[in-house]
Formats: structure tokens, C-alpha cells, sequence
């Protein structure tokens, strides 16, 4: 089931937040990931985030802003079973198109992107990382 982020997930989201960022990211110090746990978070509270739960466990979110999405993150143990589509596929549910940057080195999620649509729109680096990263986009 995916619905709105509520108060009591928020714990639970910002680890796995973690968890799926330092196993997606092995490429980037797992400090990096640990000391942006807090103020990630605080934004988290003040997001649009929506959770896919399986029996009243957290298996996946998505964050919207507008038509862009800051991030999409499943446990890694759930992978590979739908869930990110479907959270993907609620997110392009009445938006002409979104956007997203994804970590170039980040070759799972880049593929899967791809496969659902999204394609390569520009490339740059993302300041805080080194890491080069694209911009995606996907048009209905």
C-alpha cells in the first residue's frame, strides 16, 4: 500500500534513508551518508514523501517536490520485487513528466530509470560529493 508519509513512519523512513544510501553508495564515504542522517531528517518531516508499506512495514518512499524527485529509496532487502516501480508509477500518475539526478556511478538505479522510462537529459557533478551525476527526465 502507498500513502502519506505520517509522524510515526519518520524514524523509520530516515533509516532506511541511511541504509539504502550507504548499500547504493558504496562510492562515497558512508560519513558522507552518516552526517547528513540529521538535517536529512528534519527535511523529511517537512516533505512530501509517500511510503509503500507490506503489513504495516516500511519496505520503500518517494519524495516529491513538484514534478522532481529527491529521492526514491527501497530496503535493500526488498529490491528487485516491484516497489520502486510502484512508487515510481504513483509519482508519474497525473504529472506530464518528472525529473531526477541520479549518481553515474549508481549503475543499478541508473538502469532501472532507463528501463522505466527516464532518459539522460544532461550531466554535471554534484558539489558536495566529487560524484558526477545525471539529470533524468521522463515525458508521458
Amino acid at each position: 500500500m502507498i500513502r502519506p508519509l505520517e509522524t510515526a513512519d519518520l524514524e523509520a523512513v530516515a533509516a532506511l534513508w541511511l541504509a539504502a544510501n550507504l548499500q547504493a553508495h558504496a562510492f562515497i564515504p558512508a560519513q558522507y551518508w552518516r552526517e547528513h542522517y540529521r538535517p536529512v531528517r528534519g527535511l523529511l518531516a517537512q516533505a512530501e514523501v509517500y511510503v509503500y508499506e507490506v503489513s504495516g512495514v516500511l519496505q520503500g518512499f518517494i519524495g516529491l517536490d513538484g514534478d522532481y524527485i529527491p529521492g526514491l529509496f527501497v530496503q535493500p532487502g526488498a529490491q528487485s520485487r516491484g516497489i520502486g516501480k510502484a512508487l515510481l508509477d504513483f509519482a508519474k500518475a497525473g504529472r506530464p513528466s518528472l525529473s531526477l539526478q541520479v549518481y553515474q556511478n549508481n549503475t543499478g538505479a541508473l538502469r532501472f530509470y532507463q528501463r522505466e522510462g527516464f532518459v539522460i537529459q544532461d550531466a554535471g557533478v554534484d558539489q558536495d560529493t566529487g560524484e558526477g551525476e545525471y539529470t533524468m527526465v521522463w515525458t508521458a
